[in-house]
């Protein structure tokens, strides 16, 4: 199972791409930039800090919720999702693969220390009392549409252990997915029988390889998707339609 932003858009979170695979949003922050340009960073960290409450306050839908109830029908072996939000675990999944990560923790990139992203939010919040009370429209992983700020005079923490640059512990694009998660999860689906692909575009290398993999073992592959996929010449199956919709159909027709 691999799933992606298609599954958490019904939770009110926004996804990345439109139906043809094309860009919706500006693009994210490169892995690169955010390392070596503290401007960066600033301008990042006060998207976020607007960003963030959408997220914290996002709760499962029909999706996620008929997901976890196939993996506790003994139909899903591993559940491997390019979403950085949680919700998959929030609903009940328990065999789950956070391939790109998680938002909801920090972690320092010098000495590898992680805090939560609730007392993170905390101390932006402190250190940055001007923005507390700004709206703004919300935009893909926690990201918000803001560009009117002064970014320069936004106060980004350091980490209090080291001193060093903090980070969501997501993958940013331009970085890659650390070695042993690839692993686990090919391990995975070695054991599999078939990969269904749920609400995902697979236009990231990162999740598309996983179906040039099955592929290449001859095992089928199946999509429920709005839109085109990146994968589309080698589904054995597609449904061009909602996802929440589908998985509930299908696990009403598994439960008779």
């Amino acid at each position: 199972m691999l799933t992606g932003a298609g599954c958490s858009t019904a939770s009110g979170i926004p996804d990345y791409r439109d139906q043809q695979g094309r860009w919706k949003h500006r693009q994210p922050v490169m892995y690169q930039d955010f390392v070596r340009s503290e401007a960066i960073r600033q301008r990042y960290w006060a998207r976020s800090l607007l960003g963030w409450p959408h997220i914290d306050r996002a709760r499962p839908n029909a999706a996620h919720h008929a997901l976890a109830n196939l993996e506790a029908g003994g139909h899903i072996h591993q559940l491997v999702t390019q979403n950085v939000d949680g919700l998959h675990q929030q609903a009940g999944s328990r065999r789950v693969t956070d391939l790109h990560g998680r938002l909801d923790a920090i972690e320092c990139l010098d000495c590898r220390q992680t805090i939560s992203r609730s007392l993170f939010q905390f101390v932006l919040q402190e250190l940055n009392p001007e923005l507390r009370a700004r709206t703004a429209a919300t935009a893909p992983d926690g990201d918000a549409n803001v560009d009117d700020l002064e970014f320069g005079a936004v106060r980004v923490p350091d980490c209090r252990q080291c001193s060093g640059v903090l980070k969501p512990t997501v993958t940013f694009f331009g970085e890659a997915v650390p070695r042993a998660r690839v692993a686990h999860a090919y391990r995975c689906l070695e054991e599999c029988d078939a990969v269904l692909v749920v609400g995902s575009s697979l236009m990231v290398f990162s999740g598309y390889r996983f179906c040039r993999a099955a592929s290449e073992q001859g095992k089928p592959i199946a999509a429920i998707n709005l839109g085109r996929t990146r994968a589309d010449a080698e589904l054995t199956l597609k449904f061009n339609d909602d996802c929440g919709r589908v998985l509930t159909a299908l696990v009403a027709r598994l439960n008779g």
